[in-house]
């Protein structure tokens, strides 16, 4: 075995085990509240927020699940509040791509924290951004009293759903919501704001003030059945419009919905018979060395991703520190912005570090955006960059003015963008690369991911210089014994801030995906934004 073939060996084994871990913790997810609060769910008859789910998608048909690790780690006062309270998936209802948000009543009797209002609000934004039919299963006390100041009352919070749901009739957008357990209080206007609203007999209820609150309220007495079960409100108000005997019938009458909606037109991004790559993609796990600072073949590693490894490369000879072309995957046709790692020399024989932005490379960048644009051609972005090159020769050649030109064609771009990270995204990096402030239609993460203002030894080595010159100001003498202390309680502290976990739990990324599946989850993507609407796209408007 030659020492690549080693080297690839060493790499793949770690891969694999930072997917295991991965998944490790996606089963405990999966759990929500554990097994005793399933089962006390399944002996009223009711499913848990996945299995509803399982029954209303196409069995056989690729699923892509949103936020996954949504709030892990969070919350810790609360018990946490595994996958934010709520499974949000994009899957094939009766062959129809539709968004499915589905709340967990085995997670705080499906209570929204900070973060659950949030994951709604994404799942929301991918329905109107790529005009998709969404289905609310809701099974929910309602909002997390004791965290209600953090949910209740910005732009952002839970309000803005009620609005979105008014937004989304006004675009044609179908929503449809199953009460399918609890929804009360102002989380009784979201099915009712829905097109069409089912609920369960005997498990669903709907009220805009529990028999709790009417009794102190009014001091009336009644039953939570009578004021707001299914044959009150499907018999005698006609807020719902179905009245389901259970939960299997509930989610077939919604599939029969779904099923019988009409086609809007589609976009017409170009699709053709998809060819596998020619590189296996298993053996992409072996490409991204366990060491992060070591470089690798940016190009190699397309060869795994795109359709018959076929790629038509832009300007190669020119900002090498990206790399820039077409291809297909699965049959799209994309155009590929990713970030070189390996250490390559410009026309005039200086050497530039593989994964750092320079000023040609942010040039040509820029350039291949608008073109995509006007060719309507939809963007993967795969991020493994350090941000942008700096000292005094960049800043007299203008790094700022012309990463100022690739941030601006990246903002204005009207094409549907998708962001992998594959490894390292770091500071100015992350927002020329598409990152979540900048629109994708979905961000993903693969295991080896790092997000942050800066790598974790630059960044404890900043702080560690500002604590110590503060505390000299002070009159305070440190050691150097201290110094290393500190400096590695930063480092330390600073790293876990990094990790993909902590990213996909504020949802600054959709999913942590096993890097083989990225092909799926970017045709999916694409389907998606086909859905798109007709006259969103301008392109004239990024060469200006």
């Amino acid at each position: 075995m030659t020492n690549i073939d080693l080297a690839k060996s060493k790499n793949e084994d770690a891969m694999k085990l930072l997917i295991g871990q991965m998944n490790l913790r996606l089963n405990k997810i999966h759990q929500g509240g554990g097994e005793k609060k399933i089962a006390k769910l399944h002996a009223k008859g009711k499913m848990t927020a996945r299995e509803r789910i399982r029954a209303l998608l196409d069995e056989g048909q690729p699923t892509f699940e949103v936020g996954a690790f949504a709030g892990d780690g969070m919350y810790p006062e609360y018990g946490g509040c595994p996958s934010g309270g709520v499974v949000v998936v994009l899957g094939y209802i009766a062959g129809r791509l539709c968004v499915v948000v589905a709340n967990d009543a085995t997670v705080k009797a499906g209570a929204w924290f900070p973060i659950t209002g949030k994951k709604n609000l994404r799942a929301q934004e991918i329905a109107m951004d790529n005009r998709l039919p969404i289905i609310y299963l809701v099974d929910s006390a309602g909002v997390f009293l004791p965290m209600q100041d953090e949910i209740f009352p910005d732009k952002e919070h839970f309000g803005r759903i009620f609005r979105n749901n008014a937004r989304m009739s006004a675009m044609g957008i179908p929503q449809i919501a199953a009460i399918m357990g609890s929804c009360v209080a102002g989380g009784a206007y979201l099915p009712i704001m829905s097109d069409e609203a089912l609920i369960v007999e005997g498990t669903g209820s709907i009220f805009l003030a529990g028999p709790y609150l009417v009794k102190a309220a009014i001091g009336e007495d009644i039953d939570q059945e009578t004021l707001g079960g299914a044959t009150t409100q499907s018999e005698i108000s006609g807020v719902t419009d179905y009245k389901m005997p259970d939960d299997a019938t509930c989610l077939k009458t919604i599939r029969d919905l779904v099923a019988k909606s009409g086609h809007p037109p589609k976009i017409g991004f170009d699709r053709t018979k998809a060819t596998p790559p020619a590189a296996p993609i298993d053996d992409i796990l072996g490409l991204i060395p366990e060491e992060r600072t070591k470089p690798y073949d940016t190009r190699a590693l397309l060869n795994h991703l795109i359709d018959a490894s076929t790629f038509t490369e832009y300007k190669a000879g020119y900002g090498k520190t990206i790399i820039c072309g077409y291809a297909r995957i699965e049959g799209w046709s994309v155009g590929i912005v990713a970030n070189n790692r390996q250490v390559v020399k410009n026309a005039k024989g200086e050497m530039q570090f593989g994964g750092v932005i320079y000023s040609d490379s942010a040039d040509k960048a820029a350039r291949f955006v608008m073109n995509c644009n006007q060719k309507r051609i939809p963007i993967e972005f795969l991020h493994d960059v350090t941000g942008f090159m700096v000292g005094s020769r960049s800043e007299h050649g203008g790094i700022i003015k012309d990463g100022a030109k690739m941030v601006n064609a990246v903002s204005n771009s009207t094409v549907p963008k998708f962001s992998i990270v594959m490894g390292n995204s770091y500071g100015a990096g992350n927002y020329a690369m598409c990152g979540k402030a900048y629109d994708p239609r979905l961000i993903v993460a693969w295991p080896t991911a790092k997000i942050a203002v800066m790598g974790g030894t630059q960044a404890a080595k900043v702080l560690l210089q500002i604590q110590v010159a503060s505390r000299k100001a002070k009159g305070e003498t440190i050691s150097v014994e201290d110094e290393a202390k500190i400096l590695q309680e930063i480092e330390n502290r600073y790293q876990q801030q990094t990790t993909p976990y902590y990213a996909a739990a504020r949802l600054w990324v959709d999913a942590i995906i096993d890097p083989r599946k990225t092909r799926t989850v970017i045709s999916m993507g694409i389907e998606a934004a086909n859905h798109g609407e007709l006259d969103k796209f301008n392109p004239g408007i990024l060469q200006t």
